[in-house]
């Protein structure tokens, strides 16, 4: 007689589970073991799994912490599950994403199928230009601080499948294990870096702030992208009073604002002489008056994204630092821009989607670099930098194709570009 299993979960689930997480590849966990290591013994592997949850006996290893520095001398803490722990909240994930998508408010960007950070941005943008002041909100240590029983009461609005809510309680306790293997236990928060925490922290934050918003001021537009928020309003008056509602529902939701980083902006010219502050950051863009050119060639001012300082300093210094291209000697140009081409290509398409000219300036420094590695791997340029420019203007000029950031108006390699 077969004994049945306490919970249904299809195989087929847990296979699909594991190609999305394969595609995603990402770092070994406590176990050091990764997605090859798993695939060794693919079958068996997965039936233990499946065998496991269906059976509810599938407890989750600790999770590997891993310290990010942050540039106010803080950290940021991801958590690192085992590839077999994201196949399982990958199973999870896939069960209550249906649930939960259809009711999502449309000015929730972040984690969510069919939207992206450009098109929060592009929402910012279109509003900023009708509403003349921002609240830029911080949550503090949003991920850290999430109450627990709040999370599982959240959840529990979209569904009440036993093991769902049996797997996500485990994930919310799981322990967190250092490099050197020391064990912390958790009371409250999800650790960045799992598979279900995006869509745990949305759940929450739909009930706590986007459906809180949608009932109690309909007329109020904002973004959210996970935990950065964006709220619109038409006078400095309305932004104050804004913000000490938002301070008190956050408050009752046992999260709190960060005193030093949530700000009120105006975005009007009208607004600059009574706003303490000018600018502010949204998803690696900084948002400011600039100059733009109407279509009619009128030059007016214009409160637009760009890339932000903050995210031209971190290309800046992987160009210097990590990729260290002139001393790459030993490799061929076409190898350089096999190298590179990746980073950059998603650097084009991220950041040069609004104002490319400001990335333009910031990648500028490439060709610098590219003529010192041709300074230094031929002796023919050696202390000759206006014939090394030279040689890659020519070079440019019959496969501008060769490094992606040719392609872009301004960023060719011309003798009077090097100097």
């Amino acid at each position: 007689m077969t004994q049945t299993k306490p919970f249904t979960i299809p195989k087929r689930m847990v296979w699909v589970a594991f190609k999305t997480v394969r595609a995603k590849r990402g770092a070994p966990g406590v176990d050091g073991q990764g997605t090859e290591d798993f695939e060794r013994d693919l079958r068996r592997n997965l039936y233990r799994l499946w065998n496991r949850m269906s059976s509810g006996s599938y407890h989750p290893p600790p999770v590997m912490r891993v310290e990010i520095p942050k540039r106010d001398g803080g950290v940021r803490v991801l958590g690192i599950p085992t590839v077999e722990d994201r196949i399982a909240q990958a199973v999870v994930k896939m069960y209550l994403e249906p649930f939960v998508e259809p009711v999502f408010h449309p000015d929730s960007f972040g984690y969510r199928p069919g939207r992206s950070a450009h098109d929060a941005v592009e929402s910012a943008r279109s509003r900023c230009w009708k509403h003349g002041w921002v609240l830029d909100l911080d949550i503090r240590s949003f991920f850290d601080r999430l109450d627990h029983e709040l999370v599982l009461r959240a959840v529990r609005r979209f569904t009440d499948c036993r093991w769902v809510l049996l797997y996500i309680k485990r994930w919310l306790k799981a322990d967190l294990q250092d490099q050197e293997g020391q064990v912390v236990t958790r009371d409250r928060g999800t650790p960045q870096g799992g598979v279900i925490s995006p869509l745990l922290a949305n759940i929450f934050l739909h009930l706590a702030f986007d459906q809180w918003m949608l009932e109690t001021f309909p007329g109020v537009p904002f973004e959210r992208y996970a935990d950065d928020i964006l709220v619109h309003c038409q006078s400095k008056g309305q932004a104050e009073w804004m913000l000490q509602r938002i301070q008190e529902r956050l408050e009752r939701c046992r999260l709190e604002l960060h005193p030093g980083k949530t700000r009120i902006v105006g975005c009007k010219p009208g607004t600059w002489s009574r706003s303490e502050v000018r600018s502010f950051d949204f998803l690696g863009f900084t948002f400011q008056p600039r100059l733009a050119k109407a279509r009619t060639g009128q030059i007016f001012v214009s409160f637009s994204p760009a890339i932000s300082g903050k995210a031209a300093r971190r290309v800046r210094q992987t160009m210097r630092r990590s990729w260290r291209l002139p001393r790459r000697t030993r490799m061929t140009l076409e190898e350089l821009a096999a190298f590179i081409n990746p980073v950059l290509r998603g650097w084009i398409r991220y950041y040069g989607r609004f104002r490319p000219s400001a990335l333009v300036s910031v990648l500028r420094g490439l060709n610098v670099a590219l003529r010192q590695w041709v300074m230094r791997k031929y002796k023919r340029f050696r202390r000759r930098p206006k014939k090394a420019m030279a040689w890659l203007q020519r070079i440019a000029e019959r496969t501008p194709g060769l490094f992606v950031h040719w392609e872009i108006a301004g960023l060719l390699p011309t003798v009077t570009a090097g100097r």
